[in-house]
């Protein structure tokens, strides 16, 4: 059979549920209808499609393997018909699980290929449920060479370099790989490494939506061997798009397509906010969400994200009083509702709180107010919104920031209540970045209003939680600008402590943020899950024990570096 001179590769960029095996492979059959309409020779889907990823202990259940199986089978044989397709599934074989794609053409499966590299660090724990693959060989598609490097293959050299050794034509690698702010650039980076080590051009395909904390943004991409961008599919949303190859005496080149532009700093981490909140909601059934809207920043943008992911008659704000909440709070509360077009209600909690304050009379006699009673406000709050969601069905979600999680400064049972928290792996200050950004612009696809959308007062006045008289969050953190600096030091950087002061800050400053951030960890364990947004969240990425009595000897090591310093050292 003479090899062909034109390949035409679809790109389906799509977003599976984990576990929906059914939904997946109907997915993958309606891709494939479109696919053929549009004249593919193959269709290419994201890593582990069919399952979902990552489907994490789902892998070691017999049970699932042998539905893969047979929900593989019946795709092969549903689209016997038209272009052949690349698809990722569980492969079990020999007692083993492998993270697998497999090549299904003329209604059967003609070969598959096994992920080698299988990653084990930060969110990713591979080979806790997968065993690795032998280093592959190209699979034969409709007469043409394609080396298929499962996501993490494409992250080190070996398997690239034997797939070229043994005659691929074209590398297509797809990928389940979650958004985080360094990613879009990493992965590019790698992509052009490869192809330049090849010298073969790189399909790179990325699945897109929400899986519980993690994010994947799609944005999927074609490199030609010169490491030119041939094509580069949007970011944040599902697309099929057709590729053109033609071959040449210097090998396959993809012909220009579209080059969609994507979003970058703020945008790209609101689109992440926004879609891994909707996906959450929509994937577990629930109708919509309930919120505590307060007045200030934190949860006005988790409002506004909300609304974004939902559309305004899927939200339903609260506003929780105290004696203690402005006029200024209730204002800027109702003000951001209005502009959202979202159900708005005021519910007083002074009631219960002096209820609760009676009960406890007897036993609290004798002793100061202080922290424990406004942490009973907290959880008056967090009961009230539960209460409001076992009722109608709603999520409540919690709008807790980075900063405030690090350090603990958050009430268990209290404003920490809820199922989800959008906002989650975001600082205080880049909450700040991206309510601003939210005034002045829409993203693609969102489904509130355009225009501001959080009062400009939030964003202003001084942010407090307005359990106490005359209460703001700067009486027990430092400024939030130096807070953040010294959170991600420690926390994304794993910083010395004495580096962290060199940067200057103070001494004291610093190891009460340390000694906070260790404390919180008993805390962190008990919060809703949220969107990754950071290259390292609490969580996936940042396991460290609750029980856990270190603390880094400052006086020592700046001894010693004043030692290195002089010239008296060894």
């Amino acid at each position: 059979m003479t090899a062909p001179l034109s390949l035409k590769i679809a790109l389906a960029q799509l977003n599976p549920v984990v576990g929906d095996l059914n939904g997946n492979a109907e997915r993958a059959a309606a891709a494939h209808a479109r696919a053929k309409e549009l004249g593919a020779d193959v269709v290419v889907f994201s890593e582990l499609f069919l399952n979902g990823y990552p489907p994490e202990d789902l892998v070691l259940k017999p049970a699932f393997q042998q539905a893969t199986r047979e929900r593989l089978e019946w795709l092969a044989k549903a689209c016997a018909d038209g272009p052949a397709m690349l698809v990722g599934a569980i492969w079990a074989q020999e007692g083993k699980a492998y993270n697998a794609v497999a090549l299904l053409d003329g209604g059967s499966i003609q070969a598959t290929t096994l992920k080698v590299d299988l990653p084990n660090y930060g969110v990713f724990d591979e080979k806790r449920v997968f065993a690795a693959g032998p280093l592959p060989g190209p699979l034969n598609v409709r007469g043409v060479r394609i080396g298929v490097p499962i996501c993490e293959d494409i992250w080190n050299t070996e398997v690239v370099e034997t797939l070229a050794e043994t005659g691929a034509e074209i590398l297509v690698s797809p990928n389940g790989s979650p958004f985080d702010w360094p990613k879009p650039d990493n992965r590019m980076n790698v992509a052009v490494a490869r192809v330049t080590e090849s010298g073969l051009p790189l399909a790179y395909l990325n699945q897109v939506g929400g899986q519980d904390e993690l994010v994947f943004d799609g944005a999927s991409f074609v490199l030609n061997a010169d490491c030119s961008l041939a094509v580069q599919l949007p970011a944040w949303r599902e697309a099929i798009v057709l590729t053109e190859w033609t071959k040449s005496a210097t090998g396959w080149r993809c012909e220009r397509g579209e080059v969609a532009k994507l979003p970058e700093g703020p945008a790209s981490a609101y689109q992440a906010c926004v879609l891994g909140l909707k996906d959450y909601v929509d994937k577990n059934g629930f109708p919509g969400v309930v919120l505590g809207l307060s007045g200030g920043i934190d949860s006005a943008l988790v409002a506004a994200i909300a609304v974004d992911a939902l559309g305004p008659a899927r939200v339903h704000a609260i506003m929780l009083p105290s004696k203690f909440t402005s006029d200024e709070s209730l204002q800027d509360a109702a003000a951001c509702a209005k502009a959202l077009g979202i159900r708005y209600d005021k519910i007083s909690i002074e009631p219960t709180v002096a209820g609760l304050t009676w009960s406890l009379k007897d036993l609290f006699a004798g002793t100061n107010a202080g922290i424990t009673e406004e942490n009973m406000q907290s959880r008056v709050r967090g009961t009230i919104l539960m209460a409001v969601s076992n009722k109608f069905g709603g999520m409540v979600v919690t709008t807790g920031n980075k900063s405030e999680m690090s350090v603990g400064y958050a009430t268990l049972y209290g404003d920490m209540n809820g199922g989800y928290n959008p906002v989650k792996d975001l600082y205080k200050t880049e909450v700040y970045d991206l309510a601003r950004w939210r005034n002045a612009h829409v993203p693609e696809g969102a489904l509130g209003p355009s225009g501001t959308v959080i009062p400009e007062r939030i964003l202003t006045k001084a942010p407090t939680a307005e359990l106490r008289a005359n209460q703001t969050d700067q009486d027990s953190l430092p400024p939030y600008e130096a807070l953040d600096d010294i959170l991600k030091c420690l926390v994304e950087k794993e910083m010395p402590v004495t580096e962290v002061i060199a940067r200057g800050h103070a001494i004291e400053t610093v190891k009460k943020v340390e000694r906070l951030l260790y404390l919180a960890e008993y805390k962190r364990r008990q919060a809703a899950p949220g969107v990754k947004i950071s290259a390292r969240n609490f969580g996936r990425d940042r396991r460290y024990p609750i029980t856990n009595k270190f603390r880094e000897d400052v006086a020592q090591a700046t001894a010693e570096s004043a030692i290195k310093a002089s010239g008296k050292g060894a």
